[in-house]
Formats: structure tokens, C-alpha cells, sequence
């Protein structure tokens, strides 16, 4: 590339960035035009980007810039002087010129010589006053969104040729700055994530100099303690007769002593300044990496309040979006997968939510329907409220649809609550528009809304009022680089769970934790919440420690709630989230890794993905039982009796006439779950059904028959089929006793289990 060339991509380089610039002071412009068309300082502004990029094109060449930048500000010009009152059709040329020249500035998207053509012959026609009176045939393209086709150049039979442009000053290069006129600079995310895990890295290392510190003090202390000791002994020598030589060695001493002392003082109180010092520049430069990855809410906002009105536009309704906390600051990172689901939310606020002027004006609304999106921070989270005052949800609509597609019978869905109903929203391909439209009805629903704030780690939420609008409500972290976690043990390392999922942290009881359906669970807040361990989920061996009371952090996703037992909590911290490589691909419950104070590696724990490995490890009976150390000292007297049994009434009947009798029992619902119990736990006595899903009596008793630290435990099959077969199948397998559920009474199974294993207490 020749030094011209060179130097003519540096000015297109230039010129697009300030054609990105001014063309957002012309869409702000135009917009707030179109609600009052004679606001004098809105019309100076967008006369002056049109005429900046006028210059600007010409500079560099770009003779279609120039073009349409021209007749984009002989109309403003117009409507200053009072010769043209802005009308409708006029917005929509100007912004569609708005959108052309922001186009001619995007390499590899220049609009054909016919477009320009057309859009000068369209601008000529609109300046025309006789032209005006006659309608004009050539559509107006609407804003397009990025994720829709681009928009269509209007055409025309009659073309007017293009007036030659009249010499303007070459417009001026003004830097780009911010709204507190600082100066703005390109950086590449890579270099910010760089600079982010750098400046992280320091502070760590700032820390290790903490117990340097503390070594120091105590190498003080001591050497304080050695000069007072010599001078306690030169206090004794006094009273004994030193040679010349012996005083000056002990003189020497004290002196040498001292000076080392008086160093070690000095060189201290230096090292202590610098490990502050250090530290505090150290957050300073880590607070100052991670500001830069945070961008005002507005950032997102780009073309939206644009997309509403022309979209409102192109459906012949009036619709108007306001936008408050525009300065809200959040992670880029959160910002960029944000607007797919923002756009989505206010295209279906437009389509479904706001009605046509003539019934807004027969429901006694405006003929404007607006649209509100607030966002603001709250407890370390992005809060979004994107209302409007549309007619709401038709919930009688959708309780016909749910019956429809056969998601529920007539008479539950008949009894479903508003929120319920709701909920259907979000169900894949679930719409309530009967037929395909540009705008709706293509399958694509709250669904694909949902999945895109999941993955944020945040959550949708949708209200309604009848005939006054919707409501959605999003949370979502304010950064994907940082997260606040809570730092536990588990197996002797560290793992953190972030604090958004987690429910509430408590110290169960041996005897808080119950048996139900032969899980462990344990009561909060009115609900029985089932107990797993994380040495079992994070596969980490289980800790011997012999604390009576148990740690547990209560997590949620959603719906789904469960209690992780671990080791011991460490503290909140807050952590830089470091990923973890990428050849190591998804590590089973686990997001990402950071580092904590004393430079230690942490993982922190992917929550939902958890989630699903508890249900895999229910659904395939592998949950582990945790063991209760407390429960055990007490009762460690009373011998324990395993009851398995799929039906509910058998399995309680039994285990109460147990209970009754002073035997310790625990239940199981199969035999996948009771071959769990009997491998974590340790029983006298197995009692168990025949027929039971995923794995029945006879494959249960020949598993235990199998294993070496189980063979001699005594077992008792209880069943219906009393059939001679049955019976000796049961008695091959492996079992002791066999007993017909047909003649089954109290005593009969009470008095097989004392010839079994005897009384209750060993």
C-alpha cells in the first residue's frame, strides 16, 4: 500500500467514526423533531451534523456523502427559515438519510450509485411545495434493527438531477469524549481482559507481603529482647572484675546490638510504608481496570428508540419510548448479549402490548401509547422494569391456546392462576398470534428471551394489569469479570458459590435432618429442602471431621432449591472471574476460576449446572446419604433397620411398628436407593419388597450377597407373591427370612425381626 493509500484509509478511518457520531446527533434530533417540529435548538443541531458530514465527505471523497448529506440539510435549512414545516414523511426521508449515510461510512455496506440517486430524487420531490399536494408513491423504508435484513432503498420513476454542492470550510476533527468531556479511546477487549487479570494478579501479590511484615514486627520483638537481656547481664558483670578485653567485647556487643536494632526499626517502618502504599495503588489500578469495562446503560440503547417509533410506524400505531438511568453502568460483556433480548422485548411491547390509535382513544387512553425501560442497580445487580400502557395480556386468549397445543387438560388449565398462566409465555414456540407476520408469530417467543437472560445468570419475570399494560421485570449481574461469592471447603480446597443463587447459609442439627421418601431433607421456610453433599457432587473425598452440627448453603435456580453440605465457610469475597482454558471444555459444575487473597486458586461453582447433576444423581438412585455424626453417638446403642419399599403406606406402616418396637429405621422408595443406603450407611437389618422400579428386591439382595462388607448382613424379603417359587427365588437370591404380605400382621413381622437380629438395643 502506497503512503496515499495509506493515508486515504486513515481519513475514511476518520471520517466513519465521525459519520457514527453525528449520525446519532441526527436520529436524537429528529426524533425529538417529530414531537415538536419548530424546537430551534434541535433543528441548529441537526442542520450542523448534516453540514459537519457534508464537509466531512468531501475531504475525503466520498462524493455520495456528499450528496445526500447536502439535501439532508437544504430541508433543515428549510424549516429554520420558516419555508418548510416538518411534517411526518419528512422524519422519516431524514432519518432514512440518517441511515444511508451511516452506511457510505461502513466499509463493505456503501448503498448503490441507484440508491443515492433515488433518495436525492425523493428529498427533491418532499422540498417541492407543488410535489407535496400530490401523493407520493415511493414508500418510506423503516428502521431496521441489525438482526433484520437491511433496509430497502425506495425507488423512483423520476429522478432529479443532483444539485452541485456548494463549498463549505472543511469540517473539523473534534475528538471524541464522553458526557463529562472526557477523552474516548479504542481498546480491544482483549486488552482490557488482559489488563483486568494483570491488575488482579497485583493486588494478590501486594498481599503476600503481609506475613512478611508480620515477620519482621516479631524479628523486633525478639531483637528488643536480646538487647535488654545483654544489658541485664552487664548489670550482673558489673559486680564481677572484667578484664580490659572482656569490657570492650561486651561494649562492642551493646553497641553492635543497638545499631542493628535501630536498623531493623528504620528498615521496618520503610517496609511498611511501601506495603501500603503498594496496596493502595495496587486496588487503585484494579478498581481502575474494572471501570473500564463498564459502559453506561445507553450504550445498548443505540437505534432503539428509533426501532420503537418506526416499528410503531410500520403497524400504524403512534408509540414512544422513554428511557430512564441511560448513565446506569454495566460490564460491556452484559451490555452486548443484552440488546438481542431488549430488542425483542420492545419489538413485542410494540406488536402485542400497545393497540391502534382508535382503540387506545376508545379505551379513553392517548392516541401515543408509550413504552417505559428503567434501569438502576440494586444489590450488586442490573434492574430493568420495561413496561407499557398497552391492554395487557389476554389471559382467557391464552388459557384457550394452552388447551389447544394440549400443554394441559381443560380442567386444570380452567383453574390456573394469572401467574400460571403467564409462566406458559415463556414455553418454547408458544404464541398467541395465529398467523406469521414480519413482526410476530414466527415461533420464536419469551422463550428465546428467557434463555438469554439465563445465560447471563439473571432472571425474567412478566406482570400484567388488564387494559393498563405489561410489565417485565430482569435482573442480571451489573459484571460477568466479577462476582461476589461465598468461599467454602470442600475435600481441603476452596470452592465459591456465587451469591446471587444462594438462598441463605445455617448450621443444621443431627437432628434437624429427616428422612423423607428415603432422602435426607431438612425444613426451611415451610418446605422440606433436600440435603446433598458437595464432596459427592464435586467428586472430592469426604471429610472425617467430627463436628456435630452441619454446614449447609441453600442454593436456588429458579424453581429448583436443594441444601449443599460442606466443610466449612470460609467468607464472603469478592472475586475477579478468571475462565478457565478452553481445552479443558466444560468442566462438570464449574464456571470459572479466580484467585484469593493469599494467591490461592478457588473454583467457582456453576449453580445450575449443579442443579442438574443432583437431579441426574436422583433420577439414576446414586445419591449418596450424608452421615449424621451426632445422631449416631446418641443412638449408636440401638440397632438400625433399612425398610425398602415402593409403596408408601407399606413403607410407613413398617417402619412406625419399628420405631414403636426401639429400633432405629431408615427407609428407601426402590432398591437403587436402598444399594445407595446400604453402601454410605451401616444398618443390622435389611427389610425389602420384590417388585420396585429400577432395580427390584431379588437384584438387590444379590448385589448385597455380592459385596464383602455386606454378604452377612441379614435380609428379610416382605412380599405380596406368596407362591412356593417366589418364595425359594427369594430364598436363592440370598434372603434369610420371607414373609407374605397376604398373612402380614404386627407381631408377625415383629417377632421375624427378633429372630432375625434380636431386641432393639445391642
Amino acid at each position: 500500500m502506497t503512503p496515499e493509500q495509506m493515508r486515504d484509509a486513515s481519513l475514511l478511518e476518520l471520517f466513519s467514526l465521525e459519520a457514527e457520531a453525528q449520525t446519532q446527533v441526527l436520529s436524537a434530533g429528529l426524533l425529538a423533531l417529530e414531537r415538536d417540529p419548530t424546537q430551534a435548538d434541535h433543528l441548529e443541531s441537526c442542520m450542523r451534523a448534516a453540514h459537519s458530514l457534508k464537509g466531512a465527505a468531501r475531504i475525503v471523497g466520498v462524493d455520495a456523502g456528499v450528496s445526500v448529506a447536502h439535501v439532508m440539510e437544504d430541508c433543515l435549512v428549510s424549516a429554520q427559515e420558516g419555508r418548510l414545516y416538518l411534517r411526518p414523511e419528512h422524519i422519516d426521508a431524514l432519518l432514512q438519510g440518517t441511515d444511508l449515510l451511516m452506511r457510505i461510512a461502513t466499509p463493505n455496506n456503501n448503498p448503490g450509485a441507484a440508491d443515492i440517486e433515488a433518495y436525492v430524487a425523493l428529498m427533491a420531490r418532499l422540498l417541492d411545495p407543488l410535489a407535496l399536494a400530490m401523493p407520493i408513491s415511493t414508500p418510506i423504508a423503516p428502521f431496521m434493527a441489525e438482526s433484520e435484513p437491511e433496509a430497502l432503498a425506495p425507488k423512483v420513476e423520476e429522478l432529479v438531477p443532483v444539485a452541485e454542492p456548494s463549498p463549505v470550510e472543511p469540517a473539523k476533527r473534534t475528538r471524541r469524549t464522553t458526557d463529562t468531556g472526557e477523552r474516548v479511546l479504542r481498546v480491544t477487549a482483549e486488552r482490557l481482559n488482559s489488563l483486568l487479570d494483570l491488575s488482579s494478579k497485583s493486588l494478590v501479590e501486594t498481599q503476600r507481603l503481609k506475613p512478611h511484615l508480620a515477620t519482621m514486627q516479631r524479628l523486633k520483638r525478639m531483637q528488643n529482647n536480646g538487647l535488654r537481656a545483654l544489658e541485664n547481664l552487664n548489670v550482673h558483670l558489673k559486680e564481677h572484675a572484667l578484664s580490659l578485653e572482656a569490657q570492650e567485647a561486651l561494649g562492642d556487643a551493646r553497641r553492635l546490638l543497638a545499631e542493628a536494632q535501630q536498623l531493623l526499626v528504620e528498615k521496618n517502618a520503610e517496609l511498611d510504608e511501601f506495603a501500603w502504599q503498594a496496596s493502595q495503588r495496587a486496588q487503585v489500578l484494579y478498581d481502575t481496570a474494572l471501570a473500564c469495562r463498564m459502559r453506561p446503560f445507553a450504550d445498548v440503547l443505540g437505534g432503539q428508540v428509533r426501532m420503537v417509533r418506526d416499528l410503531g410506524r410500520s403497524l400504524g400505531k403512534q408509540v414512544r419510548l422513554e428511557i430512564e438511568g441511560e448513565k446506569t453502568q454495566v460490564d460491556r460483556d452484559v451490555l452486548e448479549k443484552l440488546e438481542a433480548p431488549l430488542t425483542h422485548l420492545l419489538r413485542n411491547a410494540v406488536d402485542h402490548g400497545i393497540e391502534s390509535p382508535e382503540q387506545r382513544l376508545l379505551a379513553g387512553k392517548p392516541e401515543e401509547g408509550l413504552i417505559r425501560l428503567r434501569a438502576s442497580h440494586q444489590a450488586g445487580l442490573l434492574v430493568l422494569e420495561l413496561s407499557d400502557d398497552g391492554h395487557g395480556v389476554d389471559l382467557e386468549k391464552v388459557r384457550r391456546s394452552i388447551i389447544e397445543r394440549q400443554l394441559s387438560p381443560a380442567e386444570t388449565a380452567a383453574q390456573l392462576s394469572e401467574e400460571e398462566l403467564l409462566t406458559f409465555l415463556f414455553l418454547p414456540g408458544f404464541s398467541l398470534r395465529d398467523k406469521v407476520t414480519e413482526v410476530s408469530g414466527r415461533g420464536v417467543g419469551l422463550d428465546a428471551v428467557q434463555h438469554m437472560v439465563r445465560q447471563l445468570r439473571g432472571a425474567v419475570v412478566l406482570e400484567q394489569t388488564a387494559g393498563e399494560g405489561s410489565r417485565f421485570h430482569l435482573e442480571v449481574p451489573l459484571t460477568l469479570s466479577v462476582v461476589r461469592s461465598l468461599v467454602v471447603e470442600v475435600g481441603d480446597e476452596a470452592y465459591a458459590f456465587p451469591l446471587a443463587h444462594i438462598e441463605r447459609m445455617c448450621d443444621l442439627e443431627p437432628a434437624d435432618i429427616v428422612q423423607v421418601e428415603g432422602r435426607q431433607h431438612f425444613w426451611h421456610e415451610g418446605r422440606h429442602v433436600g440435603l446433598v453433599a458437595a464432596s459427592q457432587l464435586l467428586q472430592r473425598p469426604a471429610s472425617p471431621g467430627g463436628q456435630q452440627t452441619l454446614k449447609v448453603v441453600v442454593i436456588r435456580e429458579r424453581e429448583a432449591i436443594y441444601g449443599v453440605a460442606v466443610e466449612r465457610f470460609v467468607g464472603e469475597r469478592t472475586l475477579v472471574v478468571l475462565p478457565l482454558d478452553e481445552r479443558l471444555g466444560k468442566v462438570q459444575d464449574i464456571s470459572a476460576g479466580a484467585l484469593l487473597d493469599d494467591g490461592s486458586v478457588v473454583l467457582i461453582v456453576d449453580v445450575e449446572d449443579m442443579l442438574r447433576s443432583v437431579d441426574k444423581l436422583l433420577n439414576t438412585g446414586r445419591l449418596e446419604r450424608i452421615t449424621r455424626q451426632g445422631s449416631q453417638a446418641v443412638e449408636a446403642a440401638r440397632k438400625r433397620i433399612l425398610v425398602v419399599d415402593d409403596s408408601l403406606t407399606v413403607r410407613e406402616l413398617q417402619r412406625k411398628l419399628l420405631l414403636n418396637r426401639g429400633y432405629d429405621v431408615a427407609v428407601a422408595v426402590d432398591g437403587m436407593d436402598g444399594w445407595n443406603a446400604l453402601r454410605s450407611e451401616d444398618f443390622d437389618l435389611l427389610i425389602t419388597d420384590i417388585d420396585m422400579p429400577r432395580m427390584d428386591g431379588i437384584e438387590l439382595v444379590s448385589l448385597l450377597r455380592q459385596d464383602n462388607r455386606l454378604q452377612s448382613l441379614p435380609v428379610m424379603v416382605v412380599s405380596y407373591k406368596d407362591r412356593e417359587e417366589d418364595r425359594r427365588r427369594g430364598l436363592d437370591a440370598g434372603a434369610d427370612y420371607y414373609l407374605a404380605k397376604a398373612s402380614f400382621h404386627d407381631d408377625a413381622l415383629l417377632d421375624a425381626v427378633v429372630e432375625l437380629i434380636g431386641g432393639a438395643r445391642a
